[in-house]
């Protein structure tokens, strides 16, 4: 007895073999937008850890990068998503016979998602660079600072020790800031038949500045008044050292409004040190 042939045209081998590989082009696209999207996600989390580093107020937010970055990995999640049903959907029309098309309008949206997407963030990028560019400048002007993970900074001096500390003594005088000592560690070593490179300590302040610290935060009575060390190096190199003021009130939980009365620390080491 004869059977009839079926009568439905089947797809050739290479029709599914092709559907599989525009399935994995799918996912690649999905995966690299996924990836993509973390980093620019953490972008902003990468500059907000530079500008701790570097010292610099935290005035600049970058939440747009998150937005970014979160867009970018939800649409990757899509296209990973609408790949699997798509590639569902055009093996069961490869069984049935059925002639597949392809869709270029996702394709397309795609490309122009991307493209505002890379625009947008272009102009953010643009938007940061002047603060970022003024920041690299005033730090081009200034000798480089070493900031020790106690807090305390480093900061090289053009001047030998001694120059260092009658400049700071004249830039004290000219404030009106009331030296209250000077501590001449080298020299009290020297006096017990120590040898000692010169290393000085200068305690000063303004009860005007000082006084609202201690009532915002009693604690900071601890590291007031102010001071500063200059010190020599064995290579002979004069450098003044002083407690961060950013430090200080991490340390004392002072208020952002009372961080002025002991920045102040920062212009004496600046000027004395130029």
């Amino acid at each position: 007895m004869n059977t009839l042939p079926d009568a439905t045209p089947r797809a050739d081998l290479r029709d599914y073999l092709a559907a599989e590989r525009t399935l994995l082009a799918w996912i690649r696209t999905g995966l690299a937008l996924m990836g993509f999207g973390f980093v620019v996600a953490r972008f902003g989390l990468f500059l907000q850890q530079l500008r701790i580093v570097e010292q610099q107020p935290a005035g600049q937010r970058y939440g747009l990068s998150l937005w970014f970055g979160t867009a970018l990995i939800a649409v990757g999640v899509i296209v990973n998503i609408f790949a699997g049903w798509r590639h569902t959907r055009l093996v069961r029309q490869l069984d049935r016979g059925e002639r597949a098309r392809s869709h270029p309008a996702l394709v397309v949206a795609i490309a122009f998602f991307l493209a505002l997407v890379g625009l947008a963030m272009a102009i953010y990028l643009f938007a940061l660079r002047p603060s970022t560019s003024s920041h690299s400048r005033n730090h081009e002007e200034r000798p480089m600072a070493t900031i020790a993970d106690n807090g305390i900074i480093h900061r090289p001096s053009n001047h030998s020790v001694d120059a260092t500390v009658e400049k700071l003594k004249a830039i004290l005088a000219a404030k009106g800031v009331t030296l209250f000592a000077l501590v001449e560690h080298s020299g009290e070593a020297e006096k017990v038949g120590m040898s000692m490179p010169p290393t000085k300590l200068l305690i000063f302040g303004n009860p005007k500045a000082g006084t609202p610290l201690m009532l915002a935060a009693p604690s900071t009575a601890i590291d007031l008044p102010l001071k500063i060390l200059v010190w020599q190096d064995s290579q002979g190199k004069a450098w003044v050292s002083y407690n961060s003021p950013q430090y200080l009130q991490k340390r004392h939980g002072l208020p952002a409004e009372l961080l002025p009365n002991i920045a102040v620390v920062e212009t004496l080491v600046e000027k004395a040190a130029e």
